[in-house]
């Protein structure tokens, strides 16, 4: 049989769930590896992931009453591209730093420990789910404009998108309104 903390290691991972529990964690290192697909996105009700190939690695560290996660999320996800709207995988590499604290939070203003951003938890919860803290982080790290390099977008969008640059000039014969321009001269 295998010891506790590889049998919590493997029903977290097996079951999709980003739980960390956290009543009888054992002082010391706990790994946990993740992973992140199309349908964890899909729970959010996120459109704009269409899908997903990520790994989320954590290691808790407790010691005491401190806990302390180091979370990285690596991998790519695809997005529709804002020029052609052809799909665009997008590298993710985000870097998550978070100390955990129980009780209730002190203030509105943010909480910061160094480079680590501070979560407070009810003294009573068992557990603790990073469902939330991964998706936020994910969509932050991918960038404003979700477009293909240069020369990489679908010749046809691009070609239609020139087009209507184009009519936009006054440059194309076929202007509806080429027969005003000369109008108030």
């Amino acid at each position: 049989m295998l010891p506790l903390r590889a049998q919590i290691y493997l029903w977290v991972s097996m079951n999709g769930d980003f739980i960390i529990p956290l009543n009888g964690l054992a002082t010391g290192s706990h790994e946990y590896e993740w992973k992140v697909g199309k349908e964890f996105f899909e729970s959010f009700e996120n459109l704009e992931i269409l899908d997903a190939e990520l790994v989320a690695s954590v290691v808790v560290e407790k010691s005491g009453r401190y806990l302390g996660i180091d979370c990285e999320v690596e991998g790519d996800v695809t997005v529709e591209c804002d020029r052609c709207l052809d799909e665009l995988q997008m590298p993710i590499d985000a870097e998550i730093r978070l100390s955990v604290k129980y009780g209730e939070e002190e203030s509105s203003e943010e909480h910061r420990e160094g480079e680590r951003e501070v979560v407070f938890v009810p003294e009573t919860d068992a557990e603790f789910d990073m469902s939330q803290i991964i998706y936020d982080y994910v969509c932050l790290a991918l960038p404003m404009q979700r477009v293909h390099e240069d020369g990489e977008c679908n010749p046809e969008a691009i070609r239609h998108l020139s087009a209507g640059e184009a009519a936009a000039d006054g440059t194309e014969e076929n202007n509806p309104f080429s027969a005003l321009k000369d109008m108030f001269k």
